[in-house]
């Protein structure tokens, strides 16, 4: 049994703690052990939320006898790909060099010295469809080393030399202009589905940052692009509410759906994706008034809450797709679809025929087994009505066995909903939506942040309370730098704001470098040995979140509005070129890249609210901001005589809360309106 995975951090790697595969954690006593074996080293990678790393796991993993050759011929090595993405960024390029697609779970044989020199993803136990089994593909390894080992080096240091030409060199960056917006506009505008919203066909996931930055084009406004960035983005939005991607019980997205429509999931529900898409829906509503995504905001940001708050505070990284059957067996989507049958046995014959039609449950079904994915293609005539329906099929279907929680908190994801949190509670006066922000913020701020003598250090994931050993990426200082910048902004804790200084002072401290301006994703001090016999992979690609590169060029843009420094400002300008350097032919790569660029090109605009923050008024006036659709607009809220820039030397007036609107610190008349300070921010 893989005793050594028992005590990580990793819910993943503990769900294969009672293999008999002899597992080993990545670090380099694994790589130790296979040169004083004279073995390979066999890595998998896989998530815990991932449908087909269990079933190999099942097939395989769990197979004494595969086990057993596999134990005897190679040291395998289990990674979890949320805990250590630069570990599976650097050898997804390799799969993808070596077979022409990649996916999880992958499966790369390397050398003891890390170099690939065979890789795949799935392998079935038997031969399938023209795949080897994984035996085979084991005795097929085992059988390279051993006698055509020369080959096998060779073969390993080409492949090497192919990833290294492979990367591009670093470009001159894009200009950071409307020009830049416009053409990714029309370029996205031929990608886009007009009927079903999203870009491309199936699958499709998602596209949670081009979402925000077309709402952001719309905001901006100025001609006819913006009304066409605003129409791409209600369709898409809307077919997403109304589709069986979204929960229409329980809130909250699954990972992307299989097919064009989407009607049908991949039922993984990722931290990573409701976190961004809440924030995307809050300035949906903010533009529109639409009810249906008022709706979608409340329902998503109560079930983050509900579903997956951790007992310390924070938020666990996702629910599986699968959970048990009625026969016992995991079944992806068992909790989630319905028979019209099951309908009608929870709210009778007549509430159950007219919700079986409200929510396109029907014989046969759009799923497997003849069960059906709920939807929503209208709101219905009696609001009432099915507000009572859903809460009892809701409760109906919590008496099932429910997915089982992957409970690692990472910090990156942990950022994103903070930020996500913090502006929604503040927009639609929910408290408890800004202290469930604050409650994570906390977390992160007391187990994952360390000082080692004079620099800030972040561990990128922890459990139960306990930090885990993998460093924190680019993406974790920058998305955590930009929840406490907008959770600090809005509640007035400058305790926050300071903390996010700290991150992005690291940032500029430990991660620049790069010849073309863009960001490291390894802090210089940081970098894993074992992954320097390759061109580490350097993330610029704004999808399932945004890179490290991007999502540092809005949160040093943020801190810059806020203190007025011009050191983050041109830190922030050189990132968001390196970032915006795809983005005209390839705009769906580079969706927040392109929001921050609206957020530069609008200011972006700042908001100092001068008050107690407990005083109504001062709600009332941070509230008006909140409703700004300013793209990227900053927000502080404090009392006078507060040193933080923005604040500072800004008097209340007759001792009342009172805003003032500024850009680049240039402001209008203080106000104690909000009318007149939203009035000042439209203009």
């Amino acid at each position: 049994m893989a005793e050594r995975l028992r005590t990580s951090t990793s819910p993943y790697l503990r769900q294969h703690a009672d293999n008999p595969v002899d597992w080993w954690e990545w670090g380099p006593e694994a790589f130790a052990e296979a040169r004083r074996r004279d073995v390979p080293v066999m890595l998998s990678v896989g998530y815990a939320a991932c449908h087909w790393c269990h079933v190999m796991a099942h097939e395989s993993f769990e197979d004494p006898v595969i086990a057993d050759l596999l134990n005897r011929t190679a040291v395998a090595v289990k990674v979890d790909r949320e805990e250590r993405p630069d570990v599976d960024a650097t050898y997804m390029a390799a799969t993808q060099a070596l077979t022409g697609q990649g996916g999880w779970p992958m499966t790369v044989w390397l050398t003891p010295e890390g170099r690939p020199f065979f890789a795949g993803t799935y392998h079935p136990s038997r031969p399938l469809a023209g795949m080897p089994s994984f035996r085979q593909v084991v005795e097929a390894v085992t059988s390279a080393w051993a006698e055509r080992r020369g080959d096998v080096i060779r073969s390993a240091a080409q492949i090497g030399d192919a990833l290294r030409n492979l990367t591009p060199p670093p470009g001159p960056g894009a200009p950071l202009h409307a020009t830049v917006s416009d053409t990714a506009l029309a370029a996205a505008q031929t990608l886009h589905d007009t009927r079903h919203g999203g870009f491309g066909g199936a699958p499709k996931f998602p596209p949670s940052a081009v979402l925000e930055w077309l709402l952001r084009r719309a905001a901006r406004g100025g001609d006819r692009r913006a009304s066409t960035a605003g129409a791409m983005a209600q369709t898409t939005l809307e077919a997403m509410a109304r589709g069986g991607i979204y929960d229409q019980l329980g809130g909250g997205f699954a990972r992307y759906a299989v097919d064009a429509t989407w009607t049908v999931p991949h039922f993984e529900k990722m931290l990573v994706d409701n976190a961004q898409l809440l924030r995307v829906y809050l300035h949906w509503w903010r533009a529109s008034d639409q009810p249906l995504a008022r709706r979608v905001v409340a329902q998503t940001a109560d079930w983050l809450i509900r579903e997956l708050r951790t007992a310390e505070g924070a938020f666990a990284s996702s629910l599986d797709a699968d959970s048990p059957a009625p026969d016992g067996t995991l079944t992806e989507g068992a909790y989630y679809v319905w028979t019209p049958g099951q309908v009608r046995e929870v709210l009778g014959d007549q509430d159950g025929r007219w919700a079986t039609d409200l929510l396109r449950v029907f014989e046969g079904g759009s799923f497997e087994a003849g069960t059906s994915v709920l939807r929503l293609p209208a709101d219905p005539d009696d609001p009432e009505r099915w507000a009572d329906v859903r809460d009892r099929l809701r409760r109906a279907r919590d008496t099932r066995p429910a997915p089982a929680r992957d409970d690692k908190v990472v910090a990156a994801w942990n950022g994103l909903a903070i930020a996500a949190l913090a502006e929604a509670g503040g927009l639609l006066d929910r408290p408890d939506w800004l202290d469930a922000a604050s409650g994570a913020a906390d977390l992160l701020l007391a187990v994952h942040v360390r000082r080692d003598g004079g620099t800030v250090r972040l561990a990128r994931t922890s459990r139960d309370g306990v930090a885990g050993s993998a460093p924190g990426l680019l993406e974790d200082y920058a998305d955590l730098a930009e929840g406490l910048l907008s959770l600090g902004g809005i509640s007035g804790e400058r305790r926050y704001l300071d903390a996010a200084g700290d991150l992005l002072d690291a940032v500029l401290d430990r991660f620049t470098g790069a010849p073309d301006g863009a960001l490291r994703d390894t802090a210089t001090d940081e970098a894993d040995p074992m992954l320097a016999t390759l061109e580490p992979s350097r993330e610029l690609t704004d999808a399932p979140a945004p890179s490290g590169t991007s999502a540092a060029a809005g949160a040093l843009l943020h801190h810059a509005a806020l203190t007025g420094s011009a050191r983050h400002r041109r830190a922030a300008e050189q990132a968001l070129a390196a970032a915006l350097q795809a983005a005209p032919e390839r705009p769906t790569t580079a969706g927040w890249a392109l929001a921050v660029l609206e957020a530069y090109l609008d200011g972006p605009r700042e908001v100092a609210v001068i008050g107690p923050t407990d005083d109504p008024a001062t709600h009332a006036l941070r509230r008006t901001a909140l409703a700004s659709p300013a793209p990227g607009l900053v927000l502080a809220v404090g009392p006078s005589g507060d040193d933080l820039p923005l604040l500072a030397d800004r008097a209340p007036i007759d001792r009342r809360p009172t805003a003032y609107a500024c850009r680049g610190f240039v402001c209008d008349r203080p106000t104690v309106s909000p009318d007149e300070l939203a009035a000042q921010l439209a203009r």
